[in-house]
């Protein structure tokens, strides 16, 4: 099991965020957080930037749309996530339209590989996050997921969002051992499934296997996240945390 340093979604507290951004940051340091996934650029790098400087935090990825961008709007998610350290870009959303066949599927790895070789200019790299179509919908008889990431152009990384993934009806763990190294980071995320998303919980609440995940993905960025939660999200983000340090215990008493 991993015992580095996990990152959060700052999705996880975007109306805490509109509100008061730096109070926010503020609250997820004391936590004990050094690493955040932001989202939305590069509408609020300009904000975000300055306020992770000044408390240490870094972004190692970040969630921007950029597959069905023009250049020009390539280069300013680019440009922003250069400002402020990112290395890799992730696009968190392609709508289940467009993964319920191979031809659909095709064209976006192809939008993808094209992404991949600008940032690599860069220094940066790309990738796909996904949700529950993408493992809900099948091409070839494996999940559309799998698939895309068979066809992928190997600069092209991806970020399995292991709640989604059961929710779309595959067994996470077996999923991330199946993608291999392809996956740099994991949204570890609880909740009832099936069961409605604004009951997600903190850590071990739920019936995500959390410790099959983590140990299927022992390399990968872990990621805490929160997409709803009837419980304030600082507080499920506090017991997520208070989990994860406990599963490390556990397993180095193990040794």
């Amino acid at each position: 099991m991993s015992t580095s340093a996990p990152s959060v979604q700052l999705y996880t507290v975007r109306e805490a965020l509109a509100s008061d951004l730096p109070g926010t940051l503020d609250a997820l340091a004391a936590l004990g957080f050094t690493l955040v996934e932001p989202f939305g650029l590069p509408d609020m790098v300009d904000r975000l930037g300055p306020e992770l400087k000044r408390l240490g935090l870094s972004a190692p990825t970040t969630h921007a749309g950029f597959v069905d961008a023009d250049a020009a709007g390539r280069a300013r998610v680019f440009d922003a996530a250069e400002k402020i350290g990112v290395r890799t870009v992730i696009d968190p959303f392609i709508p289940p339209e467009r993964w319920q066949s191979a031809d659909d599927v095709r064209e976006i790895a192809a939008r993808l590989d094209a992404a991949a070789g600008e940032a690599a200019d860069r220094g940066l790299r790309v990738g796909y996050h996904n949700h529950a179509h993408e493992l809900a919908s099948t091409i070839d008889g494996v999940p559309a997921l799998e698939f895309f990431a068979g066809i992928l152009d190997e600069r092209v990384v991806l970020e399995v969002d292991t709640y989604w993934a059961l929710v779309g009806g595959v067994d996470p763990a077996g999923l991330l051992q199946r993608l291999g190294e392809r996956v740099v980071a994991i949204h570890v995320k609880d909740g009832p499934v099936p069961g409605d998303v604004a009951d997600q919980t903190p850590l071990g609440q739920g019936s995500v296997p959390i410790r099959d995940i983590l140990a299927a993905a022992p390399n990968a960025l872990r990621v805490l996240e929160l997409d709803e939660s009837r419980m304030p999200p600082l507080d499920a983000l506090a017991e997520s945390l208070q989990y994860l340090r406990t599963l490390e215990s556990d397993a180095e008493s193990a040794r």
